[in-house]
């Protein structure tokens, strides 16, 4: 990977936290409101359980893109973590905060049923 490469992902998963940061600020949606109507309760319940979700998914990746800044500056960025290969430029550019290769990736998810990671999982669901 060029120096130049390094930096376009640098900056990427640099906006990524950015962006990550600022929208973890945002609590309104777990204000708890009080209705006599049943209904609107109800509602009131599922939309800050779907708030509270977004942001535990949010915080995951929060985590995840900050560890792939940290292996940055270790100078271990885009090598996977179980087999020691180098990930490759595409998923590094579709995932720059994975930190396994796409055949470690598809082994993980075959045994565990799921996405691995959790921008992983949004980008599936988004395709």
């Amino acid at each position: 990977m060029t120096k130049i490469e390094l930096n376009g992902l640098r900056n990427t998963l640099e906006n990524k936290h950015a962006e990550l940061e600022n929208g973890n600020r945002s609590r309104g949606a777990f204000v708890i409101e009080t209705s006599p109507d049943e209904l609107d309760r109800i509602q009131h319940g599922q939309e800050r359980d779907l708030a509270i979700d977004i942001l535990d998914s949010n915080s995951k990746l929060l985590r995840e893109v900050r560890a792939a800044l940290s292996r940055i500056d270790a100078g271990k960025f885009g090598i996977c973590l179980d087999c020691e290969e180098e990930i490759s430029m595409k998923r590094l550019a579709a995932v720059p905060w994975t930190t396994s290769c796409i055949v470690c990736q598809e082994t993980a998810d075959t045994m565990a049923g799921r996405p691995r990671s959790v921008g992983e999982g949004l980008l599936a669901g988004a395709a």
